[in-house]
């Protein structure tokens, strides 16, 4: 069995440095403390502000990284490692294939954001979706976004104030065209998957009331990516900073749901008793080979094989024997207050 590092992180929120968020950094450190987080990745919008301020770094234990989001109309990329901020204005039309290929001459990573975010009337927010997929270059894509996810359920002005009380009853979990999409470019080349969150805590007003949507105390307990290393972090900034983007660029990751249960402690590897792998490897099948499961109590496991579902069953550990070539990745569904909620999704292993 593999021996690494498991790392609960958030990827993609926004502070007082975006124009559109209002909360001091110190505030949401404080709230990532009080909520188990290890490291937190800040896309403000156009700027590297943060890091400018001396801020990204160790900050007691939890590890700032401080990235971007770059927000055209449509096609919102996040942008990690980068030296210098990459300007590009909401109104502009500039093919996406210009700033993917300027993160990566900066020497940094991106990753297609929100996907299949489509907005919510009611609430007059706009959609903000990927529309150029020709594009290459890009590391990976967000498969589970917590704020559009929410926004979904915003249908009336009852579900929405019943949805904002208790957001974990109304999260579905990723969109089954994210994942269709995602299955079909992962058995092309490596994509790797990362969940997202999104949040700006933002005032939302209903007639004589304003509410923070959401508190980052609260949405800090949602939509989660681990990362896993080789190495463990070692309180050294620009070290940890680069363990942290190689786990995430190599697809050594999963996303998870953490509200009614912690996720760590989760495996997924495929191993020939010579050689094993974990999520985002890739797999050299000679003639047979052992996948092995286990999620920390017992739960609804769907293993998917190139975009098909392969097997599925309540366990908390699952062996399989497996012959042919392939895609696999892993979906848990935790049951709770009697329905299978959306857990955990597994970057895959790629079998060659």
């Amino acid at each position: 069995m593999l021996a690494l590092q498991d790392y609960t992180g958030i990827i993609h929120f926004h502070s007082e440095y975006s124009f559109d968020g209002r909360v001091p950094l110190k505030d949401i450190l404080s709230a990532a403390r009080r909520t188990g987080i290890d490291f937190l990745m800040l896309t403000d919008h156009a700027c590297l502000t943060a890091r400018e301020k001396g801020m990204e770094g160790w900050h007691d234990e939890v590890l700032l990284i401080v990235g971007q989001e770059i927000t055209p109309r449509f096609n919102h990329y996040l942008a990690f490692g980068i030296h210098a901020p990459i300007a590009v204005d909401e109104g502009e039309d500039i093919p996406p294939q210009v700033y993917i290929d300027e993160v990566n001459r900066q020497g940094g990573i991106g990753f297609i954001a929100h996907p299949d975010h489509e907005g919510t009337e009611l609430f007059h927010v706009k959609h903000f979706p990927w529309t150029e997929w020709g594009v290459s270059g890009y590391a990976g894509i967000g498969i589970w976004d917590f704020m559009s996810d929410w926004q979904s359920s915003l249908n009336s002005y009852l579900l929405s104030v019943m949805s904002y009380l208790c957001p974990v009853f109304f999260l579905r979990g990723p969109r089954r065209v994210t994942l269709e999409r995602w299955d079909k470019l992962a058995r092309q080349r490596k994509v790797v998957g990362i969940g997202e969150l999104d949040n700006h805590d933002t005032p939302w007003r209903i007639g004589a009331f304003t509410l923070s949507v959401f508190p980052f105390s609260r949405a800090f307990r949602f939509v989660r990516t681990h990362v896993l290393s080789d190495e463990p972090l070692r309180r050294d900034g620009n070290r940890d900073i680069s363990v942290v983007l190689n786990a995430l660029s190599r697809g050594r990751a999963y996303i998870a749901m953490e509200y009614f249960h912690n996720a760590k402690g989760f495996e997924f590897v495929i191993s020939d008793g010579g050689n094993a792998v974990t999520m985002g490897d890739t797999f050299i099948l000679k003639n047979h080979a052992e996948l092995s499961i286990r999620v920390p109590v017992s739960a609804k496991i769907r293993i998917i094989r190139d975009g098909v579902l392969w097997w599925e069953g309540q366990t908390a550990h699952r062996k399989a024997s497996i012959t042919d070539k392939g895609v696999y990745r892993v979906e848990v569904y935790l049951k709770s207050w009697g329905s299978f909620r959306p857990w955990i999704f597994s970057n895959p292993v790629y079998v060659r």
